[in-house]
């Protein structure tokens, strides 16, 4: 007996490594081709499209972005665990308009019930400008200074975080009417969030590697009364547990 095969569906060959296209910095791509060409090479690590234009990063080293990048991700996770209706998320891909898909060191948001702006799409990225975004920078000369902190701008990242780690310094700028000012540092040392009140780095702590110190700063704001004004701002608006 035979068998009609002429409305068979085929399953789709994998192509194979040397005909898939490059993901070469440089690059420029639609949004829709870059996530495309992404996905077909697990061997890229983190990739970015930034104003249509492609950047592939460079194997990272351990004090110069490891450690300080590890901090920061569990200085935003314990706040966030403090704080009802902030999300965190560390090295995922965020989608701000058709032609810019980042993916910072990490980053924090309001949850859209809370007020936030991003969102995450069903197939589990991020879309939108986040409230905070976090990089750690090789250097001053690094694209995070310059094009990615216009286009954070441009979009309505309300706090840009940027640690440098040649110059061993901490710049976090908040956004005034579309443009980036830098957040001063307080007479303890610490910078200030002011979108998320309670927030306090200590930028010597984070240089030092010093975990303890890094918390206890961060737990002084978490004890401080705008901390608790806000959470209670929150609850008080959006509800403990409020309807999208």
């Amino acid at each position: 007996m035979s068998v009609d095969t002429t409305n068979a569906t085929s399953p789709v060959a994998p192509i194979p490594p040397d005909e898939r296209p490059p993901l070469n910095s440089g690059d420029r791509l639609t949004r829709a081709e870059f996530a495309r060409r992404y996905q077909m090479h697990p061997e890229i690590k983190k990739a970015e499209l930034i104003d249509g234009v492609v950047y592939v990063a460079s194997p990272t080293r351990h004090r110069q972005h490891g450690k300080p990048h590890g901090l920061l991700v569990g200085w935003i996770i314990t706040y966030a665990a403090a704080t009802p209706g902030v999300d965190f998320s560390n090295n995922a891909t965020v989608r701000l308009d058709l032609e810019n898909e980042h993916q910072p060191d990490a980053l924090l948001r309001l949850e859209p019930r809370y007020g936030g702006r991003s969102h995450v799409t069903p197939d589990d990225y991020i879309e939108g400008p986040p409230e905070l975004i976090v990089e750690v920078a090789a250097s001053s000369a690094a694209y995070d200074l310059h094009d990615k902190k216009r286009v954070y701008a441009r979009s309505g990242v309300r706090e840009y975080l940027v640690a440098q780690a040649y110059e061993r310094r901490v710049d976090w700028w908040e956004l005034r009417e579309g443009v980036f000012t830098p957040l001063p540092l307080e007479a303890d040392g610490t910078l200030r969030s002011r979108v998320f009140p309670g927030l306090w780095l200590d930028p010597a702590a984070l240089w030092a590697g010093d975990t303890a110190a890094l918390l206890a700063a961060l737990q002084r704001g978490l004890t401080d009364p705008a901390h608790a004004a806000f959470v209670e701002w929150l609850l008080t608006t959006f509800g403990s547990d409020p309807v999208s």
